[in-house]
């Protein structure tokens, strides 16, 4: 899950917040097409550049060739998943009941999850909604019903939708009939997602949804903050912190001046060694020094788990409930129960 913001330089100063795995892509394009512009002293006025390369990156998705070429190419961008398969099936046998809402239309989904679990996925899900339009379909603004799609001609058909009925395909729809005709409020519904806004944002602020974020570079901020060399930095990071708070009690001298300055510059050190382990230019997706990013406040936020991969949940038996850390705020005494890992957490709890 990327997280970036793009400044545009326009009259009014905005920010355009990326932070889901399309971005990729549009970022790369901004920033090859920048360096294209200042090596030959091409001039340009960047809000016009943003807006001709968001664009352009919108209409390949309309267009359908992005789809095309995944489906052409399925090996190469989608990984067969061992696994998922298994744990659908046992979420299914466990009573669970599963339902699918992707922006994605049903061509593409049918040739991805073929792919990926195999022919018989269909069966797995009691509803199956595609070309759903979020996040407008969690607004309560939004009216427009759902219409059943024709899976051998990939065509919407006439007929009204008065309830949804596992084995047919629907598209588009709002969140006001899908509670209709389900019955699934609040905390009984359990959702995943992958984009902090488009996914999760809405259903649990406005309809009380549980969501689970999906957050891939998990395993990379895991897998660096368990070596020995994060740790020892991070544990000596923070000693180093409260020495020198305790050398401010102390009587003023040049000694303790010095020995202060001496101090803070290591800190400073520490912190930039800590901050180029995650990545050297920007730093950990998760914390910037001290704080958590802004995409992680956003993260807390909005979803009750997060994990790298659904997969995780297989780790874990079918009743298990999750609880959340608790964490000391500013003006608590902070008691220190510190281990260095733990390390078949892979699941992390909000609320």
């Amino acid at each position: 899950m990327l997280c970036c913001i793009f400044v545009i330089q326009g009259p009014r100063r905005t920010m355009h917040h990326m932070i889901d795995l399309f971005s990729y892509p549009e970022m790369v394009l901004l920033s090859n097409v920048i360096e294209f512009f200042q090596q030959r002293g091409i001039p340009y006025d960047p809000e016009y550049l943003f807006g001709d390369c968001e664009q352009a990156v919108q209409n390949v998705h309309k267009s359908g060739k992005m789809y095309q070429a995944v489906i052409n190419d399925i090996d190469k961008y989608l990984k067969k998943s061992p696994v998922l398969g298994e744990l659908l099936n046992r979420l299914v046998s466990s009573g669970k009941v599963l339902f699918l809402i992707t922006n994605s239309g049903f061509e593409f989904v049918k040739k991805g999850m073929d792919h990926m679990i195999g022919k018989g996925w269909r069966d797995l899900f009691d509803v199956i909604i595609t070309q759903a339009r979020k996040p407008s379909f969690y607004h309560q603004q939004t009216s427009r019903p759902f219409r059943c799609l024709d899976t051998r001609l990939y065509r919407p058909t006439w007929q009204k939708v008065s309830a949804l009925c596992k084995g047919q395909v629907y598209m588009e729809g709002n969140i006001e009939q899908f509670m209709k005709f389900t019955g699934w409020y609040g905390p009984n519904v359990l959702y995943f997602g992958d984009h902090v806004y488009s996914d999760l944002r809405d259903p649990v602020l406005h309809h009380g949804w549980r969501t689970g974020a999906i957050i891939p570079e998990l395993e990379t901020e895991i897998r660096k903050s368990n070596s020995l060399e994060f740790q020892r930095s991070v544990v000596w990071l923070s000693n180093l912190q409260d020495l020198i708070i305790q050398l401010k009690a102390l009587p003023a001298s040049s000694r303790r001046a010095q020995l202060t300055e001496e101090w803070k510059q290591e800190r400073r050190e520490l912190r930039l060694m800590l901050k180029a382990l995650f990545n050297p230019r920007f730093g950990s997706v998760f914390r910037t020094y001290n704080n958590s990013t802004y995409f992680t406040r956003r993260l807390v936020r909005f979803a009750d788990l997060y994990m790298s991969s659904l997969e995780n949940l297989l780790k874990y038996p079918n009743n298990y409930t999750f609880y959340p850390r608790r964490t000391a705020l500013p003006h608590e005494a902070v008691l220190d129960f510190r281990s260095t890992r733990i390390p078949d957490q892979r699941i992390f709890p909000n609320s």
